[in-house]
């Protein structure tokens, strides 16, 4: 891949929930070392283009390229073996595990792997993400289900770094966090980004996705309706307006 290619490249994908056309055409792209933030309205389709970058619901139409190499047809854990991770909607950390367990899941067998596409860095162990997330090492043994929200996403994000990934899928971060925290895991993009990863990052919360966002796309029924840089889009009024209620 050369080094002005985008990690990842989305193009023309139109994906479905059985009849229900939700991805119209959508085109993005995430280059090595930044975060594109995708904003928009509930319904729009941000957590569809999601699922069909991480292979949970592939796109009917359209190419998704990453690294160069397309992902069409490829299972979803072995684009994960590629070196992308996820970090979902409601964080969805196992509640019956601790703590150490949960971050541990992403260094399995399967998780992990042998795929010839897999990031061959190891800056991330169970060390430095305690390291990183020092809230998290007080609370090793402790059940996960037992943290506060904000600390259950800290360890979704902790869980994804332990895979080592190129790309971290983020969808939907600061949901239902104070604003203090959500400061809290803006800083931690940025230091995430900082250290070589890129983000796609969804995300409703407009001074976050404005304080981290190096490239904004805007989507409305399925498709991009704008695509600028953060100091760009707070001049769009009317893109504020009409597609993000702002």
């Amino acid at each position: 891949m050369a080094k002005s290619d985008p990690l990842l490249s989305v193009n023309d994908i139109h994906t479905y929930y059985g009849d229900s056309y939700v991805l119209q055409g959508l085109s993005l792209e995430v280059h090595t070392g930044q975060i594109a933030t995708l904003l928009g309205r509930n319904g729009m389709g941000k957590t569809t283009l999601i699922r069909s970058v991480a292979g949970l619901t592939p796109p009917r139409e359209g190419a998704i390229l990453f690294k160069g190499e397309s992902l069409e047809g490829m299972a979803a854990y072995r684009i994960s073996q590629m070196g992308l991770a996820l970090v979902p909607q409601g964080r969805r950390i196992f509640s019956t595990l601790t703590v150490r367990e949960n971050l541990m899941v992403s260094t399995s067998k399967l998780a992990a792997g042998n795929f010839a596409g897999k990031n061959k860095t190891s800056r991330w162990n169970l060390a430095a993400v305690l390291e990183e997330f020092p809230h998290l090492a007080k609370r090793i043994g402790q059940f996960a289900g037992s943290l506060s929200g904000g600390e259950q996403q800290m360890l979704a994000i902790g869980r994804a770094l332990m895979a080592n990934p190129d790309l971290i899928l983020m969808d939907e971060p600061s949901e239902g966090l104070a604003p203090v925290i959500v400061n809290q895991i803006g800083g931690i993009m940025v230091s995430i980004r900082d250290q070589g990863h890129s983000i796609l990052l969804v995300e409703q919360n407009f001074g976050l996705a404005m304080e981290v966002a190096d490239d904004v796309y805007v989507i409305s029924s399925g498709r991009i309706v704008y695509h600028g840089k953060p100091d760009q889009i707070k001049r769009e009024t009317e893109i504020l307006d009409h597609h993000l209620g702002i």
